[in-house]
């Protein structure tokens, strides 16, 4: 029996590109041919990505009228270079994981009656899928009551959660073990080396800040951006802190794995991985993410215990300080936060989203 292919069209940035890899490694292991569609700034996220074929559509964005004009020119030529390769490829389902990439590819699928489905990973529908929402054959949502939803596609809407990578999804089984009275405080900060000068600077001044007796226990990772790793070093060192700040780590499992807390940024992925670990946060929305989305994700993990969120515009030094020093000093509060985030885990959803594409694909047969 032929194997039938999945179309999988992400792009823009690692946050779809990620969700996107661990389905297609689902589907290849059940049996599926993977094909990916994706621009030029996926394909930089994209080296393990499982795909027998790529397909490489640029949709441009653009503002004004002759930005608008240039973006409809992009969307129109990714769109007919889309349908001749469904066409060829015969797909029996295409699957949009967001990013301006992923509409050509849809648009094609819809254009010719092939089954389609939308993985959005924030807690906010994102413009792509906003856009597209109304006329694919379903959704899956990452978080619970996803926003900027349009009238009369909520009923078409699953949670299923956001796919994270296996070593991360083993993380899920294993007890959290808060900090002891007078052992060792392990601290991850992520999110420094994307240029989140917050981090980078106004939390090893927090650390600094600290009662001496905390400062002692604390053994901290950090990423951070590359030219202002030594200035963080300084601090730490001259705060007596052992600390280990580089640009990025690539073993952030293994970290996880023996962190007693982790501040950062509310990306998608980040938030399902801190749920999955079941890891107490602190967590500092990016201001300028899109339709504010990181401080909708960022409470979906706080409403249920797991994380404490700082805004960015009242994330001074001084704030984060006494924000740690509740939270380090209180080991039973960790234990509760962990109780927490794990309440908001969605562990099995790169098996559950795989589940939902069979089941689209299963629904109608493509066009001969």
């Amino acid at each position: 029996m032929k194997s039938k292919v999945c179309v999988v069209a992400a792009g823009g940035t690692g946050g779809h590109m990620f969700p996107a890899e661990a389905l297609a490694r689902e589907l290849t292991r059940r049996g599926w041919r993977i094909v990916l569609a994706t621009d030029h700034r996926g394909e930089s996220y994209a080296q393990t990505f499982p795909a027998e074929e790529r397909i490489a559509l640029d949709a441009a964005t653009g503002r004004g009228p002759v930005g608008m004009a240039k973006a409809g020119v992009a969307i129109a030529r990714g769109l007919f270079k889309a349908r001749k390769a469904l066409t060829r490829l015969d797909a029996a389902v295409v699957v949009g994981f967001g990013g301006y990439p992923s509409a050509p590819a849809l648009l094609a699928a819809l254009s010719q009656g092939r089954p389609t489905l939308l993985h959005e990973q924030n807690s906010v529908l994102g413009r792509t899928n906003r856009w597209l929402s109304p006329y694919v054959g379903a959704i899956a949502s990452s978080f619970p009551n996803l926003r900027l939803v349009p009238n009369g596609v909520e009923a078409r809407v699953s949670l299923i959660g956001n796919p994270v990578r296996p070593d991360i999804r083993a993380l899920f089984d294993r007890p959290y073990a808060a900090p002891t009275a007078r052992g060792p405080i392990h601290v991850l900060v992520t999110g420094g080396s994307q240029g989140a000068r917050i981090l980078s600077e106004a939390v090893p001044q927090a650390f600094a800040a600290l009662p001496a007796p905390l400062r002692k226990r604390l053994r901290v990772q950090q990423q951070s951006r590359p030219e202002m790793l030594e200035s963080a070093r300084a601090i730490y060192a001259a705060a007596g802190i052992e600390a280990e700040v580089a640009p990025f780590f690539g073993d952030m499992a293994r970290r996880l794995a023996t962190t007693h807390l982790v501040i950062g940024r509310a990306g998608a992925s980040t938030c399902s991985e801190l749920a999955v670990a079941a890891l107490p946060s602190l967590l500092i929305p990016l201001k300028i993410a899109m339709d504010d989305h990181q401080r909708f994700n960022a409470a979906s993990l706080a409403d249920a215990g797991g994380a404490q969120v700082v805004l960015e515009d009242e994330a001074t030094a001084e704030r984060l300080t006494a924000v740690l020093q509740a939270l380090l000093s209180d080991p039973g509060l960790l234990k509760a936060m962990s109780v927490g985030a794990r309440s908001a885990a969605l562990p099995d959803a790169t098996g559950e989203l795989a589940d939902m594409v069979e089941a689209v694909a299963a629904e109608r047969a493509p066009p001969s």
